[in-house]
């Protein structure tokens, strides 16, 4: 299943809102593809308050793809246990695909995730615990 808003104007991965050409603000885009639908609630109210306009959701990796390469966000937030696909997986298929900068998140702190994620192509990791406006800058500055 994938729920689909308005489609998001970023080609490159930002951090904070920018000033566009026509001097309106415009927040980073965001995907969170995940398959518990509570942590997506979460992590909308937890970016969107941090400045992120959360544009879709996505409930497993091929929806996910589906969705990135329809929106094109500025960020991809991707759980790493998917129903359908491996996360570490998804990300390197998005790598491949999209401009998105890919951030990996699970609720384990597995020490090796951090460097899956990045070898996957994703930007880095951020553990579900963590997930705020705060982190994804710290990954995209």
């Amino acid at each position: 299943m994938v729920r689909l808003s308005a489609v998001g104007v970023g080609l490159a991965p930002i951090t904070g809102p920018v000033l566009r050409a026509d001097n309106h603000c415009v927040s980073p885009t965001v995907l969170i593809v995940d398959d518990h639908a509570a942590f997506r609630a979460l992590a909308r109210q937890l970016l969107q308050a941090d400045g992120y306009d959360v544009i879709g959701e996505a409930t497993d990796g091929q929806a996910g793809l589906h969705a990135a390469g329809s929106l094109q966000p500025d960020v991809v937030l991707l759980d790493v246990r998917l129903p359908d696909m491996d996360g570490f997986e998804v990300a390197g298929d998005l790598a491949q695909c999209c401009a998105a900068a890919v951030v990996v998140t699970s609720s384990s702190d597995d020490p090796l995730y951090p460097e899956r994620a990045t070898s996957s192509g994703a930007r880095g990791f951020v553990a579900k615990h963590d997930v705020c406006g705060a982190a994804l800058d710290r990954l995209l500055a």
